[in-house]
């Protein structure tokens, strides 16, 4: 079986036509499933949100797009990685030792770690901060977006 863990933000471009949305759609085309922290789950749910804030969305938009998250998960594409303690000591011990100049927001370590310590090898995402903290998770940054 395939598997690829996704930020919010990969999660995101697969449901709404964004720039990019169609690379990360061909490269989910190629799993079985995707992972993702559950934080990202509440993420996603914001992200969502914003686009009724920004007007380019309407509260129908969001009921479809929430629906569809909660069938592909039902669905088994999409799974939610729990976050423990396990998880939040990866985050300390890598903010123990990072250099002061990283540049490693919260919500990143946590899908770093959990992408880490849940096995995978490579995180997907498009975000710059993250891309160049994987390393010290010792993972490897992909970015499909050109």
């Amino acid at each position: 079986m395939i598997s690829a863990y996704y930020d919010t933000n990969y999660l995101f471009k697969l449901q709404c036509q964004e720039h990019g949305s169609t690379e990360i759609q061909a490269h989910a085309r190629t799993v079985d499933r995707l992972y993702c922290s559950l934080h990202g789950k509440a993420e996603f749910i914001s992200a969502a949100h914003r686009k009724i804030r920004e007007k380019t969305a309407t509260a129908a938009d969001l009921s479809l797009l929430l629906a569809q998250l909660h069938n592909d998960t039902a669905a088994g594409g999409l799974r939610w990685i729990a976050i423990g303690e396990p998880i939040i000591n990866r985050v300390e011990s890598i903010y123990r030792s990072a250099p002061a100049h990283t540049y490693l927001r919260a919500a990143d370590a946590i899908h770093l770690a959990s992408a880490a310590e849940n096995g995978f090898r490579e995180i997907f995402s498009n975000d710059k901060h993250l891309l160049a903290a994987a390393p010290l998770f010792g993972l490897q940054g992909v970015n499909l977006i050109p």
